[in-house]
């Protein structure tokens, strides 16, 4: 045994040390690929979510065309080889438009989630840690929250705040508040309970540190994963105000806004809510696909 002990030293890293950190890589990048086999629907939908970031964030690169120029005579066609998603009672092409609204539903979208991430993050962080009056201070003011319908809630904002993009978004973050600050709270009860967050109080760490680098970070796992699943819903909740006329005004080219233009040409346009309507439901399928693959991750690293 004292011969082993002396001898594994020996074995110092040289020229071939890179050989062991390769290895690993490829046997990281070999489960991976074993992971995205077995799950097609998987794969279908990062694509897909990559192609509505791309149009989210250069619709040029994927419809170079105005979405707000209109010939005509090209109005009310249906889907074809010149316009694959048709064109609307201006001779506006339905994809071009589609594909730019993508920039501006999105764009409420992330303000939406950051809204709800940040702040009920916070609020579950602090109640979940600290405890005592703080906890249920910041718990009965979730109550409140869940007791008042999202939708409810949304249009009361956005009746204070008034109409457009960024008030649709911070109302509709407020909104999903409640589930963030619970979720965190119960991942940080769980985590204050760990044996390293003890042995950082019992040698004397401060709190503010011992919440940043040992709850925080620890604790961030299930709220991202609730982070993804919420853009979906947030997404449905800016295309349904922005139906219902509290978004951005005409000509812009939200999801909801498309919808609400062509529900009057439903019996003879039926592309021009159908197309819309198909983007946000591929999309919203797509992101709660992701979700559902990040959590079952996240439940086996547990």
């Amino acid at each position: 045994m004292t011969e082993l002990l002396v001898r594994e030293p020996a074995a110092v890293p040289g020229p071939g040390a890179v050989a062991p950190v390769a290895a690993t890589r490829r046997e990281r990048l070999a489960r991976l690929w074993r992971f995205l086999r077995r799950r097609p629907g998987l794969i279908v939908s990062v694509v897909f979510v990559a192609l509505v970031l791309l149009a989210a964030f250069a619709p040029g690169a994927l419809a170079p065309a105005d979405p707000n120029l209109g010939v005509p005579a090209d109005r009310l066609q249906a889907p074809g080889l010149a316009h694959v998603f048709g064109t609307d009672y201006l001779g506006r092409d339905v994809y071009t438009r589609v594909v730019h609204g993508a920039a501006l539903s999105l764009q409420a979208t992330v303000i939406a989630v950051a809204v709800a991430l940040v702040v009920g993050g916070l609020i579950g962080l602090l109640a979940g840690f600290v405890r005592g009056w703080v906890d249920e201070g910041l718990m009965r003011f979730v109550d409140v929250l869940l007791a008042i319908p999202a939708v409810l809630m949304s249009l009361a904002l956005i009746t204070a705040l008034g109409y457009g993009t960024a008030n649709v978004a911070i109302a509709v973050g407020v909104a999903s508040v409640a589930s963030f600050a619970r979720v965190m709270r119960s991942e940080t009860l769980r985590i204050r309970q760990s044996v390293y967050v003890e042995a950082a109080r019992s040698v004397g760490t401060r709190w503010h540190v011992t919440l940043l680098r040992h709850v925080l970070p620890n604790a961030a796992g299930p709220v991202v994963v609730l982070a993804v699943l919420e853009f979906g819903l947030a997404i449905l909740a800016v295309s349904s105000l922005s139906f219902l006329g509290y978004g951005a005004p005409p000509p812009a080219p939200e999801w909801g806004s498309l919808i609400a233009e062509g529900r009057n040409y439903m019996a003879t346009a039926w592309w021009l809510c159908a197309m819309p309507g198909a983007a946000i439901a591929a999309t919203v399928l797509s992101v709660n696909r992701i979700s559902r693959a990040l959590d079952g991750e996240w439940a086996r690293a547990r």
